[in-house]
């Protein structure tokens, strides 16, 4: 069962990704900010800086996520993905009520990606030195 969370992370890091958007999308039609401006109201402004924070960790987090996963780290690279993905949600909750507040989701996220960043290139290392 363990083997499948990677899988899991990926489907919860998509809805997260797809929650930012919606909170975004809110922003905009609550605030009145026509696309394709970026800025206006501070809520607004949290509410894109969440979405493209969010979309930034994605792009070196799941790649790193199914490295871990392709070489045989599927569990572990799992459990430090829900690290991750906890961080991430906890960030985006704190960010969206107050930018200074998101220190904490933060940290936890990053110790996750370090987590399959570390098991990632543990992986690749062994394969090619067994190569």
């Amino acid at each position: 069962m363990l083997q499948q969370l990677p899988a899991l992370v990926t489907l919860l890091a998509v809805l997260l990704m797809g929650g930012t958007a919606y909170a975004v999308g809110s922003a905009r039609a609550r605030y009145g900010i026509k696309a394709p401006a970026t800025s206006g109201h501070p809520d607004f402004e949290r509410a894109f800086r969440v979405q493209m924070n969010t979309l930034e960790a994605c792009v070196m987090f799941l790649p790193l996520l199914w490295l871990a996963a392709h070489y045989g780290l599927g569990g572990w690279a799992g459990l430090a993905g829900l690290v991750w993905l906890l961080g991430r949600v906890w960030y985006a909750l704190a960010y969206l009520k107050e930018a200074s507040k998101r220190e904490g989701g933060f940290v936890l996220s990053a110790l996750g990606l370090v987590a399959v960043l570390l098991m990632a290139l543990t992986g690749v290392v062994r394969a090619l030195l067994a190569a």
